[in-house]
């Protein structure tokens, strides 16, 4: 039975599922209905200083996977197979509070004297989270610094974006750059009219025109300040281009896009599908890096490679469904073979080397 009630914002606890939505003073969605409220979101409530929400209970949630049975067998096979996944980016609590007010911030107020200064310090937390652990991949579904989507979206891509450079073998300033580059990719989306930006339904044609002016917006905001170089202004201007010219503000092709907007494609097509927006559902992760290795055509193959290397979606540890219906545990996970990894069935022990035995081929992760 499903239970609703008002609860105090001063007596929240991690896991309480919230009942409405909470929204900010532009009408922008910080907290979805029915998300499973975290220590971060609880305190973002505090600073807004909302009294109390409504509360809902009584929705049974899937058992955890420590709750689940595993056999003997499969116990020595997890043991046996299991290795640690890559390095990845880790955000502490403090750092992701001070990146995503910074991000705010950014968005509110693009005249604000003190932009570049923001930006630059947002990017060198996130440089940091990158060095200090030595960094090589990043699972998408930890970051997590806000729950409005402009603001998510741009920390997604800069951090993202700066790993698949890093694998890349760039230089660290170009992974610095490209942060800068990524948080700053979508802030001409705030000169573009709220009714258009939220819209719940499809876009008519007039109406995607003006939403695809937040490229050039975006251009001119930073280009004016005389304060980032060409590169990280034209990755902004051009992050939407496409390799065989289907793109745009200007339509170019691969001789004519910057490096930097060439990694920033790949990444900002991956989060826009796997985020929740008013007028679509998420794709599963799955299905997102299914599609971005569909469009070979579009994206540059190089980027793309580095970017299957480097996001984890299946982390060791975690368990998952089989399409043969048995539930599994994470293993291993292999390089560039992202929707495959190494797992164990939990009842009957079987080995499942996805990413390379053919006799595996026909079994997905659902």
């Amino acid at each position: 039975m499903v239970k609703r009630y008002f609860v105090r914002t001063r007596d929240l606890r991690k896991g309480m599922r919230i009942d409405q939505e909470i929204e900010n003073s532009r009408g922008h969605s910080l907290i979805v209905r029915g998300s499973y409220l975290d220590d971060y979101q609880i305190e973002a409530l505090k600073k807004m200083n909302i009294n109390g929400v409504y509360i809902k209970e009584g929705k049974e949630e899937e058992p955890s996977s420590s709750d689940m049975p595993v056999s003997a067998i499969a116990k020595n096979n997890i043991a046996r197979y299991r290795e640690e996944d890559p390095s990845k980016v880790s955000l502490s609590v403090s750092v992701k509070k001070r990146i995503s007010e910074g991000v705010q911030h950014l968005f509110s107020n693009t005249a604000n004297p003190h932009f570049s200064q923001t930006t630059t310090s947002i990017t060198t937390d996130l440089m940091h989270a990158i060095n200090d652990n030595e960094a090589i991949a990043v699972d998408i579904s930890a970051l997590k610094t806000s729950d409005e989507y402009t603001f998510k979206h741009s920390v997604d891509v800069a951090t993202i974006s700066m790993i698949v450079a890093k694998n890349m073998n760039m230089p660290q300033q170009d992974v610095y750059n490209i942060g800068i580059a990524g948080l700053l990719h979508d802030m001409g989306k705030s000169k573009i009219p709220l009714e258009i930006l939220n819209k719940p339904g499809r876009l008519t044609d007039e109406e995607f025109d003006i939403m695809k002016q937040h490229s050039l917006l975006g251009y001119r905001i930073i280009k004016e300040k005389n304060e980032f170089n060409d590169s990280i202004c034209f990755a902004v201007l051009q992050h939407h281009e496409k390799m065989n010219g289907s793109g745009y503000p200007m339509g170019v092709s691969a001789d004519k896009i910057v490096p930097y907007a060439k990694i920033l494609s790949v990444v900002d097509v991956y989060d826009a599908l796997v985020t929740q927006r008013p007028y679509k559902k998420a794709f599963s992760q799955r299905t997102a890096v299914e599609m971005v290795m569909s469009m070979s055509a579009e994206l540059d193959i190089s980027a793309m490679r580095s970017f299957l290397a480097s996001v984890i979606l299946y982390p060791v540890d975690s368990t998952v469904e089989l399409s043969n219906g048995e539930k599994a545990r994470v293993v291993k996970n292999s390089e560039y073979s992202v929707l495959r990894p190494t797992v164990v069935g939990l009842t009957s022990g079987k080995v499942y080397n996805l990413a390379e035995d053919l006799n595996c081929a026909s079994i997905v992760i659902l």
